[in-house]
C-alpha cells in the first residue's frame, strides 16, 4: 500500500485533531446591471475530517460545482474563509495559490480532460512534471496508480485507444499523483453508463480506505452518494441537509 497523503491532519494543543477543511460562511455573488447582484453561495459551512468520502447533492443550478471552485481555489469567493488544515487559502496571492493547487488539489471532472497525444501514464504523471520532476522519477508512481485501478495493462495507450471507463479511470489515477490532501469530484461517473459507473464508484471508495485520501463529491447520482461517509445537500446556494 501507498504512503498517506503528505498533507495531513494535525492535532492542536490539545490533542485533538484539526480537521482537514474548515469552510467559514463561504459566500459567491456576481454583480449585475442596476446594482443588483447574483447570489450564487451563501454562507456555506461545514468541515471535512481526513480519509472522509464527503458526497454534495442537490438540484441543477444551486451552487455545487461553484462550491467545488471554491474549494479547489479556482476562484476566489466574495467572503467567508476556506481553511485548509488551519490555513486560510486565500490569504494567498495568485502564484502561491496555483502552487498550492497543484500540490494539495486533486481534481476528477465529468469528462476526463486527458491529453490525447500522450499515454496513460504520461497523462498520469502530468501534475508532477508541472512540478518540475522528472518524468522517469515520477513514473513509477503513475505506474503504481494505474496498475490498482486495473490499467496496467494500458500504460502505453492513448485516450482515444482507451474506453470512456478506462480514460475515466486514467484521470482519477491523475488527481493522486501528487497525494493530494484533497480530492475534488464534479459528477465524476455523469458520463459514463450504469455498469461502468458502479464500477468506478467502487472504486472511489476503495482508494479513500486504501490512501486515506479524502473525496468531496458533487454528484447526482444517488447509488454513489450512498456509498460517502456523509451527504451534503444544497438548495439555493446554502447547505441545508448533512448526514
Amino acid at each position: 500500500m501507498d504512503e498517506a497523503p503528505e498533507h495531513v491532519a494535525s492535532a492542536g494543543a490539545n490533542g485533538t485533531v484539526r480537521p482537514l477543511l474548515v469552510v467559514e460562511d463561504l459566500s459567491k455573488w456576481y454583480p449585475m446591471a442596476g446594482g443588483q447582484r447574483l447570489e450564487v453561495l451563501r454562507n456555506v459551512s461545514f468541515t471535512v475530517n481526513r480519509g472522509e468520502v464527503v458526497a454534495v447533492v442537490g438540484e441543477s443550478g444551486t451552487g455545487k460545482s461553484t462550491l467545488l471552485h471554491m474549494l479547489g481555489a479556482l476562484d476566489r469567493p466574495s467572503g467567508g474563509r476556506v481553511l485548509f488544515q488551519g490555513e486560510d487559502i486565500f490569504q494567498k496571492d495568485d502564484e502561491a495559490l496555483a502552487a498550492f493547487r497543484n500540490r494539495s488539489i486533486g481534481f476528477i471532472f465529468q469528462f476526463h480532460h486527458l491529453l490525447p497525444e500522450f499515454t496513460a501514464v504520461e497523462n498520469v504523471a502530468m501534475p508532477a512534471l508541472i512540478q518540475h520532476k522528472a518524468f522517469g522519477e515520477a513514473r513509477p508512481r503513475a505506474e503504481e496508480l494505474l496498475t490498482s485501478l486495473n490499467l496496467g495493462g494500458r500504460l502505453e495507450h492513448r485516450p482515444g485507444e482507451l474506453s470512456g471507463g478506462e480514460q475515466q479511470r486514467v484521470a482519477v489515477a491523475r488527481a493522486l499523483m501528487n497525494r493530494p490532501g484533497l480530492v475534488l469530484a464534479d459528477e465524476p461517473t455523469g458520463n459514463l453508463d450504469v455498469k461502468t459507473a458502479e464500477s468506478l464508484h467502487q472504486e472511489l471508495i476503495r482508494l479513500s480506505r486504501a490512501y486515506d485520501q479524502t473525496f468531496i463529491i458533487v454528484t447526482h447520482n444517488p447509488a454513489l452518494a450512498a456509498l460517502a461517509d456523509r451527504v451534503l445537500r444544497m438548495e439555493q446556494g446554502s447547505v441545508v441537509e448533512g448526514r
